[in-house]
């Protein structure tokens, strides 16, 4: 959900820094195939050795190109996932490399060295580099309808130079439907989805969800906040509008939700000073756990974070917040958030 500290006024300020709000890296290892599937999901893909690509994507439009796309861009988040499926891109845009040079959570374990780096925060995007690379397709998540990452100022010149695909990832989307659609696309480019890695990956994610489920069951009653922080606002976000916690939702996690009027007027998260930062009592706090937000011990600065019951007890775990939409890398976090539930004690 989120967006750079810098603003946190809107649901695409608050993802892109990394905030409250909602947090990859380029697949070069893997390496694409030019080969692709017939058909793939729900909404309808279709890709050919030879021949026109079409996908329809998660903003409705029945996205084409005279064959299979060979020269892929992506947001590092999207790209990490294509990656987890074999299929390469040359270029990503997105929080892709640290300051010591490692990395970004984001990008997964794809290997940043060989991808193009476009932009490595929100609202940056070099559309010369873009245009050297000639790119036969840009793809993207998609929050509240528009394309994520894309700088507004440029995106009429970025979008005139390929077909853009985006794949949903808030809103009434759950995590399992992001998979689903992630999956489909990275199919119609050429993957093969019945591979055992694949196979395995998704039989982990499957097993990881029911963990959940018991976890829940097992220890029924502990109450989860989702918070950013930032220098100056602690954002507190509502499970209802962003993929992973209606999944979690679903299986049975208990959310502390904030008030629905006090909602940011994308509907996801509600702003509060930090010293209103204890308004909403939890047992468990998901800290957003991307680069640009404040992490665990700059947070001991803040006073009232440190009175936090949650924080009090030693309760506190990262949250995933910007998803790579990959089974194999969404099992990771369901296995963990199970057993911070499963290890959690009632303190609010």
């Amino acid at each position: 959900m989120p967006k750079p500290r810098t603003s946190f006024l809107t649901r695409r300020g608050l993802i892109a820094t990394g905030g409250a709000l909602g947090l990859v890296a380029a697949l070069a290892a893997c390496g694409g195939s030019d080969k692709a599937k017939d058909g793939a999901g729900d909404k309808g893909s279709t890709a050919a050795a030879s021949g026109p690509w079409i996908f329809k994507d998660d903003l409705g439009k029945d996205v084409t190109a005279k064959s299979t796309p060979k020269n892929i861009v992506a947001f590092t988040g999207t790209a990490a996932a294509l990656s987890d499926y074999g299929v390469r891109v040359k270029g990503v845009f997105g929080p892709t490399k640290l300051a010591d040079g490692k990395p970004d959570p984001q990008a997964g374990t794809m290997d940043i060295s060989k991808v193009e780096i476009l932009g490595n925060v929100y609202d940056e995007f070099n559309v010369e580099k873009y245009a050297a690379l000639q790119p036969d397709l840009l793809v993207t998540n998609t929050w509240d309808g528009t394309y994520w990452y894309v700088p507004e100022a440029s995106k009429d010149k970025i979008l005139k130079l390929a077909p853009a695909a985006a794949v949903g990832v808030g809103g009434n989307v759950s995590m399992d439907t992001a998979l689903t659609r992630t999956a489909d696309l990275a199919k119609s480019l050429g993957a093969d989805l019945s591979a055992k890695k694949t196979a395995d990956a998704k039989a982990r994610f499957e097993a990881a969800s029911a963990k959940l489920r018991e976890a829940t069951k097992a220890n029924p009653g502990v109450k989860v906040l989702v918070g950013s922080g930032a220098d100056q606002m602690f954002y507190v976000s509502t499970p209802k509008t962003s993929a992973d916690l209606k999944y979690f939702e679903s299986l049975g996690v208990e959310f502390v939700s904030p008030e629905q009027d006090k909602l940011d007027a994308g509907g996801f998260f509600e702003s509060l000073s930090w010293e209103n930062a204890g308004k909403y009592k939890a047992d468990v706090v998901l800290l957003d756990n991307r680069s640009a937000t404040l992490q665990p011990e700059a947070l001991k600065a803040k006073p009232t974070w440190a009175e936090l019951p949650a924080v009090k007890a030693g309760q506190v775990a990262p949250r995933v917040t910007e998803p790579i939409y990959s089974y194999d890398k969404c099992a990771q976090i369901l296995e963990d958030l199970a057993k911070t539930i499963q290890n959690a004690k009632k303190v609010s």
